[in-house]
């Protein structure tokens, strides 16, 4: 049986394991495998809500083996040690600690490549050895529990607490929104001696001359008020020349203290996608042609974070976003199979827009061609809700519309009878 093989379980590569599972696997037409190292799936936009403590991962993610059994595929959980192109076959090294042969070797007739990114901290001295990221959950949760333990200090000391985030795209402008809102909190709940919200200073470094500078320049100023109004400091138009232990400091001759720094200011493919033989890009990511198959090898193929695609009729790049990462994967499941027969389509991206989540303090977005051709721009209760469902249908694509309801029952019970925070 003819085998795809796709390694990196995120959003785009688990919507197309389990696309595929259902319309292949299922009825024993095609082997579908999916690889990563990580036993369960998170949506990565949320990973600034888990660094500030406001949502527990554990309640959000998807099961990988739970869903390769349910919906006909099969699920290794592992790294890519190696991939051999001339002879369509990868090496995996298994993460099971007690398995007599930890590397398995899987052939395939196509290999999809979907393992995302990473954070580019841009050759800046002291970046990689300072900064905190946010690429996964293990990450998330390093940074909330050093962010918990500071308040705590800060509470009981009177000592005051400076965070500086590098890059104000989305992640950095999110979560500093969340962790103001978890200051809040922590003072609401008492957790201190005193109310050191005051103390607690976050700094959002951006070297643009505006917060999401990807985004329309009315949802910038938009956010930005907001930013502003909750005690969060902007500087726009300031690049970084190093990073230090305790400090960031700038070109223009500026020192930031800093007890905690965030990088957010960008990213660029793994390791693993220079090590194929493969064209990449200066940042690392893996070239590929409009129907999202390697320029070097047309079995296999790349979409989402470690992708690099551009739009041949505007000649503008594929952001990588979550968004785009879908549309791929849904691409790829309709069209995958006509390469035997057919030429496959060229990828359309469509930008249908974007919502930023300042948590409690509301949200800002746009929709595109909403009605019609016209752009509409959307805050308040209504963006909110459109934020929450984007991510909700997302869930329900892939686990089915009874599961995510009662994953969302379970959510709301436990926000019942547990401090909005987690702590552990």
């Amino acid at each position: 049986m003819k085998s795809i093989v796709i390694v990196g379980g995120g959003v785009a590569g688990l919507e197309l394991a389990t696309r595929l599972g259902r319309s292949l696997g299922k009825r024993g037409k095609r082997r579908i495998v999916l690889v990563d190292r990580a036993p369960t799936h998170f949506w990565k936009p949320l990973l600034h809500s888990v660094a500030a403590g406001t949502i527990d991962p554990a309640t959000h993610h998807i099961d990988y083996a739970r869903q390769a059994i349910d919906n006909g595929f099969e699920f290794v959980c592992g790294d890519v040690v190696n991939v051999n192109r001339h002879e369509r076959s990868l090496t995996v090294r298994r993460h099971l600690p007690h398995a007599s042969s930890p590397e398995i070797v899987i052939e395939y007739d196509r290999l999809v490549l979907s393992f995302g990114a990473v954070t580019n901290f841009f050759g800046v001295p002291g970046a990689e050895d300072h900064c905190l990221s946010l690429d996964t959950v293990e990450q998330a949760e390093a940074f909330r529990q050093r962010f918990l333990d500071r308040c705590l200090a800060a509470g009981m000391t009177g000592q005051s607490l400076d965070i500086v985030i590098v890059g104000a795209g989305a992640t950095g402008v999110e979560l500093a929104a969340d962790l103001r809102h978890t200051v809040d909190t922590l003072v609401r709940y008492r957790v201190s001696k005193r109310d050191f919200a005051r103390d607690v200073r976050i700094r959002i470094v951006e070297r643009s001359d505006r917060v999401l500078p990807g985004l329309d320049r009315s949802v910038s100023a938009a956010a930005a008020k907001r930013l502003a109004a909750i005690g969060i400091e902007i500087c726009t138009e300031t690049a970084v020349a190093e990073v230090t232990d305790n400090a960031v400091l700038t070109t223009d001759g500026q020192s930031f203290p800093s007890a905690i720094t965030v990088w957010a200011a960008g990213v660029k493919g793994s390791g693993l996608a220079t090590q194929l033989g493969l064209a990449v890009n200066r940042n690392q990511q893996i070239v590929v042609g409009e129907c999202l198959a390697t320029r070097d090898d047309p079995h296999v193929f790349a979409m989402g974070d470690c992708a690099s695609i551009v739009n041949t009729r505007t000649n503008v790049m594929v952001p990588p976003s979550a968004q785009a990462a879908r549309q791929q994967a849904i691409f790829l499941a309709d069209h995958l199979l006509r390469l035997d027969r057919e030429r496959l389509p060229a990828f359309r991206y469509r930008d249908y827009g974007a919502l930023v989540s300042l948590g409690p303090f509301g949200t800002v977005g746009i929709l595109l061609r909403a009605i019609g051709s016209r752009h509409v721009r959307v805050s308040g209760a209504i963006a909110q809700m459109i934020y929450v469902w984007s991510y909700q249908r997302y869930v329900m694509s892939n686990v089915g519309t009874w599961r995510t309801l009662g994953q969302m029952l379970a959510r709301w019970m436990l926000s019942k009878t547990a401090t909005p925070i987690k702590w552990q």
